[in-house]
Parts: structure tokens; sequence; C-alpha cells
């Protein structure tokens, strides 16, 4: 399986996101001409923000085609659909609920096997999320001391309203579908959807 070990901070600063997005680090002053400095062709800007979706969910172009692919036949809007099979997967919800650091270490937590869907045991990071499951942390990993270090430090962080996280059981319920309102970094899927669409 091929990973991405391109530094993250490196990345960020070149696809104009936040680290704040990535888990990582704290929010800092952006130059808003970093990105103006040339002049950006309307494909630039396409392949722009599909980079920037690849790399916020650590995902390859064959795995992002293949969602784009789902979000086509779905009903309503490509671009909106895609966003909501992104964020549905399994290791983006382990990190939304607060149990790991970065997507990355949710990533990793997942393939190990510290999460039951529905009292079932799960280890598939792209694992598709329905609404009325129940994602939780299994009994054996609630001792670990790994993850009352990870709870305690994203302690602050907000859990989506699409999540019903229960801090005390560890477990989240999913209460309806992410929405792109739900998101905490820009996007214009549309040129997404364009660049495909070619």
């Amino acid at each position: 399986m091929a990973v991405n070990r391109e530094p993250i901070l490196k990345k960020c600063k070149a696809l104009g996101i936040s680290p704040m997005v990535m888990g990582v680090g704290k929010e800092t002053k952006r130059d808003p001409n970093a990105n103006k400095r040339k002049k950006v062709s309307e494909y630039g800007m396409q392949l722009k923000e599909k980079q920037k979706l690849k790399f916020i969910y650590g995902v390859l172009e064959k795995q992002f085609y293949h969602y784009f692919e789902i979000a086509q036949k779905m009903e309503g809007q490509a671009g909106s659909n895609l966003l909501t099979c992104l964020e549905s997967r399994l290791d983006n919800i382990v990190f939304r609920m607060g149990l790991s650091m970065t997507r990355r270490e949710a990533r990793q937590l997942v393939v190990h096997g510290h999460f039951d869907v529905n009292g079932k045991r799960v280890d598939i990071p792209s694992y598709r999320i329905k609404v009325g499951d129940v994602i939780s942390l299994r009994e054996k990993s609630k001792k670990s001391a790994k993850f009352k270090e990870i709870v305690e430090a994203t302690n602050g962080r907000l859990v989506p309203a699409w999540l019903d996280m229960n801090k005390e059981k560890l477990e989240a319920k999913v209460v309806r579908l992410p929405a792109k309102e739900d998101l905490d970094y820009e996007i214009e899927e549309h040129l997404i959807v364009e660049l495909y669409s070619k």
C-alpha cells in the first residue's frame, strides 16, 4: 500500500489549508497573497481542490475516483455527495470523535482493531458509516494509557452536530449524514466535479 510521507505542514502551506484541519499544530498567520503570486489556470484551480480533499482524508487517486463514482450515482449534487462519502469514513469519524490526534493516526488505530461498529470489530479505515451506527472504543482499548493521553489532549475539540458523542462510554451514534455546512475547512467541490466531467 502506498503511504504519503510528505511533511504535513509543507503540504498544508502549498494547498492553503490550516494545519488545524489536519489536527496538527496551532493556527498560524497565513500570507493571504501566498497562492496569488502566479496566475492559476482553471485546470490548476480544479486540480488544487482535488489535491486538497485527497490530502485531508489521506486517500489516493484510485480510491478518490471510486468515491466520486459513488457520489455521482447518489441522489443530489455529486460534489456534496463526495464530501459526505469522505466524511463518513470510519477513520474520519474516529478523528471527529476526538479519539485520535490526526486522521493518519485514526487510520492506524482502526487498522489495529481498537474500534467496534454496532458491537462488531471493524479494522477497515474506509468502512462507510450509516445513520444509526454506533462507533465505540473496545473495552480492552479503554484501559490503554495511549487512549487516556489522546482523550486528554483532544478534550477541547468540538464534536460535529451529526455525531451524538458519549464522552464517558467513548462511543458515538451517527444521528445524520454529514453535510458541507458541518466541515471545518473551505472547499469548492464543484471544481472537482468539473475536473472529472471533462
